[in-house]
């Protein structure tokens, strides 16, 4: 029997997970539950986060397809996680 791991980003993605709750469907959230779904997919481990990255989906009323495919366009026409920093160009944030 296969004991769950415990992920070493579990702990700042529940907080992100949190936040997702509170603020809603957003481009960025949107990008960010995409990013969070390909990164604890097969994970064998952090149930309740994917459990509530599932929650999110159905209170979207989404499919993971329909998350993906949304989340691609969304990096196609635009730069989500870019920030401006004061005296330089845009910066990629993937933090």
């Amino acid at each position: 029997m296969a004991i769950d791991q415990k992920h070493p980003l579990g702990h700042i993605d529940r907080e992100i997970v949190k936040q997702i709750f509170v603020e809603g469907k957003n481009d960025y959230n949107l990008a960010e539950v995409a990013r969070l779904k390909i990164r604890y997919q097969n994970f064998p481990g952090a149930r309740d986060i994917q459990f509530d990255l599932d929650s999110i989906l159905q209170q979207w009323e989404m499919t993971e397809d329909e998350l993906f495919a949304e989340s691609r366009k969304l990096h196609q026409d635009r730069s989500i996680y870019r920030k401006k920093v004061k005296g330089d160009e845009d910066r990629e944030d993937w933090s």
